[in-house]
């Protein structure tokens, strides 16, 4: 019940990925990210803990597809699960058990992976791969678009209800982490907090880096 997208900037060094679904909260259960190691996403009656343990052994040196098999030994269901890992090369590999749900699929590009289940059709990983191809900028406004992409292409079968960015930098906590746990509208709804937190997001690096350069935090008593 949900498609997604991860990505890596070469120029930048950072990594992210964008995920929607008609399930409630779905970013804080299937997307992970580690500065400077990769992204992990699991999904497809999903298991959580093959996130955290993808990183792992991301950090350890593995491939991609090794890290996919190691998780496959890790998981006696994983013939359940749908997962995709994309290290900080810009590799990806991606994997759909047997059992994933309804139509579904997942697409390998240039310094991207997506997948999805549940899907109106076939072509949706392909097409977030290509907006995110095809998309220049910042890496989250990138992931954004083709998230975008992968709604318009079709999406899933039903309305999705939830949606999130979640991105590291040099910081090792997420530089972006922006979630629409419950929305009518969530894509939309996700484009609009991007748009007011990107202004906003070099100044919370600065205050956790180098605070006594930091600008004013704009609010009532702050002088």
């Amino acid at each position: 019940m949900t498609f997604s997208v991860a990505g890596f900037c070469p120029e930048t060094g950072m990594l992210g990925c964008a995920i929607s679904s008609s399930s409630i909260c779905v970013t804080s259960r299937c997307a992970f990210v580690g500065s400077g190691t990769g992204v992990a996403l699991t999904q497809n009656v999903t298991n959580p803990d093959l996130g955290p343990l993808g990183l792992k052994l991301l950090s350890e040196g593995l491939s991609p597809e090794q890290v996919l098999e190691a998780l496959g030994e890790a998981d006696s269901d994983v013939r359940w699960r749908q997962l995709g890992v994309l290290n900080n090369k810009g590799e990806g590999a991606t994997f759909s058990g047997e059992k994933a749900l309804g139509l579904h699929a997942t697409a390998v590009g240039q310094n991207c992976i997506a997948m999805g289940n549940l899907l109106q059709n076939e072509q949706v990983p392909a097409a977030m791969v290509k907006a995110f191809e095809s998309s220049t900028g910042h890496l989250a406004e990138r992931l954004l678009q083709a998230l975008e992409a992968g709604l318009a292409a079709g999406g899933e079968m039903g309305p999705v209800h939830s949606a999130g960015i979640l991105m590291c930098a040099e910081p090792q906590w997420p530089v972006v982490d922006l979630r629409v746990d419950w929305h009518i509208d969530p894509i939309n709804e996700l484009r609009m907090v991007w748009h007011n937190y990107q202004p906003q997001m070099q100044a919370y690096i600065t205050r956790a880096q180098d605070p006594d350069n930091a600008e004013s935090y704009g609010v009532p008593g702050d002088e």
